[in-house]
């Protein structure tokens, strides 16, 4: 046990989001970027520009600032869209545009990895673009109550089985003025939507590329589009499941070779990358194999043939850089093997912004540069440190941040946790333990980042004198397909078993509190929150609940479906995990909090369960943040964080 008495304590002004003293807390930034194979640093309105060799920097000059701001305009391009129409320059290309016509903007709800829907091709001189009819959509009544009378700005929120927008996709010629649309052959209507994503151009700017993806979404294909015409050319490429396929890349073209491409694909169990032509792309050859995932298609080196990514290769919890020769599959570790890893490619492919983190590491950067050995052609990467960040927290009390792994509820697929004690932790002692979980696709909570990936929020709770467990169960990112798909059709159950496996493992440390176990979560942590609350009454004493779905009827469709079906066509897997009929189960201490304004998880959902909760008599409590969404946002994050604490301060302490 450590002497803390002489060490600093944390507030939440300094480990809240929003709050005065949150970013002093966190380890040193420094905004390394490309300019084209210029490295610079940006400081607020300056730039830098930075010595490879010694790190030393110096302030670009006015020309040179505008030139990089030129330079960062034309990459970005002159669409835009002003009073719900789209804009390229001075011209106006469309004039229907309004809350139900909506152009050049994310459609599909963002899913898919749709994070725009402007998309211009290579030189700029063709640009597609999204456009998205959702006037068949039921408005959600979504209010303002910071109006003299309030008023409703209803959203639109396509539930699942319900109808949903219909895309199309346009492309605009800047030499010809001429607008055309890609005329898909699929049935695209309300009620059965054709998903279209992961927009890509052919190099020369003739082809469209697009995955389209039926609405039970377990149908995928890849399909060309002549650009001038926007006539269908053909099927490149199909990938069906009996659960579901999730197309999350664009294909991205060889810079060597505009004859071949780079598709990702889980069709092996693991996320890899593969190889197709435009002549033949229905048999992919596979560039990298192995049970690990290549995690993100970072770019090309073409002077060593070779691809730049990041992969969980060294261990699930990890990110770490590689490159991959295209033609003998031969990997390059790019990192030092450790820790989690985001990498930055120059344009040409040959040097490397390598940032970095490890549990015991707050931040670092190296620079990699990408060296070929010209007898051997193989890669020679070599670093050279820009930052090594200190401690910020050093001379605080820091809370014993752990890791390590149990096994899942099936007795054989192994799970990552993390830990977190209080600084003066000592063993002999009992513990009132807190589980904090997600527990759904597309995130995980344990990482090999600094303290592992622990939240804030852990710490300050550890300070005061708690211990904190997080398992990431099956269903969450990062490991195999199946490993994700095992909660297909009944989200909640397969995930509740494993927290219960963490459970167990909590209860084998004769350092738990038993009697004194709390659970909270957000979001799908909020569902996974009330789901073990309410199930397992007699284990969990109290319960936060922020932002929880309840009943996944009321979720939207592509999200929804993708793991349910439709409430008409798994109606026992709506019914096993609704938590509708649960809310005669509560027994512990539960507080429920939403934003009021929530657009991702409705309000309709928790205050549905308040109801049930009120016909059978459970008492629950529910906490609003008016105007906020999702998240709380601003410095209302730290109130966020006192009410969360205090809650089981009050009844679990």
């Amino acid at each position: 046990m450590s002497d803390t008495s002489t060490q600093k304590l944390f507030t939440l002004e300094d480990l809240s989001y929003g709050g005065t003293n949150y970013k002093q807390m966190q380890p040193e930034r420094r905004d390394y970027r490309w300019w084209g194979n210029t490295l610079v640093r940006a400081d607020g309105e300056l730039l830098y520009e930075v010595s490879e060799k010694n790190g030393t920097e110096r302030k670009l000059s006015e020309k040179q600032h505008k030139a990089y701001d030129e330079w960062k305009a034309h990459r970005k391009g002159n669409a835009e869209v002003r009073d719900d129409n789209l804009y390229v320059g001075d011209r106006q290309l469309t004039t229907d545009g309004s809350r139900e016509i909506v152009y050049g903007k994310a459609v599909h709800r963002n899913e898919w990895g749709i994070n725009g829907g402007l998309f211009w091709s290579p030189r700029h001189r063709r640009l597609a673009f999204y456009r998205m009819d959702q006037s068949m959509v039921a408005d959600y009544p979504q209010v303002d109550i910071f109006k003299r009378i309030a008023t409703c700005e209803p959203d639109k929120y396509p539930m699942a089985g319900e109808a949903s927008h219909v895309v199309t996709v346009g492309v605009f010629d800047t030499e010809t003025r001429n607008t055309v649309y890609l005329k898909t052959q699929r049935a695209s209507s309300d009620y059965n939507p054709v998903y279209f994503t992961n927009i890509a151009w052919s190099p020369d700017e003739q082809t469209v590329y697009m995955f389209e993806l039926n609405r039970e979404q377990n149908d995928c294909r890849l399909v060309s589009y002549d650009a001038t015409t926007g006539e269908r050319l053909a099927e490149l490429y199909r990938e069906t499941s009996d659960k579901y396929v999730e197309p999350l890349n664009p294909i991205a073209f060889l810079p060597w070779d505009d004859t071949k491409f780079v598709l990702q694909s889980r069709k092996d169990n693991y996320n890899h990358l593969y190889l197709a032509s435009v002549n033949d792309a229905s048999s992919p050859q596979p560039i990298t194999r192995g049970d690990w995932n290549v995690m993100e298609l970072i770019g090309f080196c073409p002077e060593a043939r070779a691809i730049v990514y990041a992969g969980n290769e060294q261990s699930p919890i990890q990110k770490n850089l590689y490159a991959v020769n295209v033609d003998t599959g031969e990997r390059t570790l790019l990192d030092n093997g450790c820790g989690w890893h985001e990498g930055k490619l120059s344009e040409d492919g040959t040097r490397l912004i390598d940032t970095y983190q490890e549990p015991d590491v707050p931040r670092g950067v190296n620079l990699v540069s990408l060296g070929i050995d010209r007898s051997s052609h193989r890669l020679r990467p070599a670093n050279r440190n820009l930052l090594t960040a200190a401690d910020p927290w050093a001379g605080y009390a820091v809370p014993r941040f752990e890791s390590g792994t149990i096994k899942a509820a099936d007795n054989a697929t192994t799970l990552y946790y993390r830990m977190v004690k209080p600084a003066d932790f000592d063993p002999s002692k009992k513990y009132s333990t807190v589980v904090y979980v997600y527990g759904g696709p597309h995130a995980h909570l344990v990482e090999a980042s600094w303290h592992y990936g622990s939240r804030t929020w852990e710490t300050y709770m550890a300070q005061k004198g708690y211990i904190v467990f997080v398992l990431d169960n099956r269903g969450s990112e990062n490991r195999s397909l199946a490993f994700e798909q095992s909660t297909f059709h009944h989200l909640g159950q397969v995930e509740m078993a494993d927290q219960m496996r963490g459970v167990d493992y909590l209860r084998s440390l004769p350092y738990v509190d038993m009697e004194r176990l709390g659970v909270h979560g957000w979001s799908y942590g909020g569902f996974m929150t009330i789901s073990l609350i309410t199930n397992y009454p007699d284990v969990f004493r109290v319960g936060v609940a922020g932002g929880p779905v309840i009943d996944w009827k009321w979720y939207e469709v592509m999200y929804g479906e993708r793991y349910m079906g439709t409430p008409q066509s798994n109606p026992d897997g709506y019914a096993q995990t609704s938590l509708l009929a649960k809310a005669k189960n509560l027994k512990g201490r539960l507080q429920i909090i939403t934003g009021y304004n929530d657009a991702t998880v409705v309000p309709q959902h928790c205050l549905s369960f308040i109801a049930e909760c009120i016909k059978a008599g459970t008492q629950p409590d529910l906490f609003v943040y008016p105007g906020q969404e999702h998240g709380v946002k601003g410095h209302q994050n730290v109130h966020l964080q006192e009410r969360i604490t205090q809650y089981f301060e009050d009844h679990l302490k």
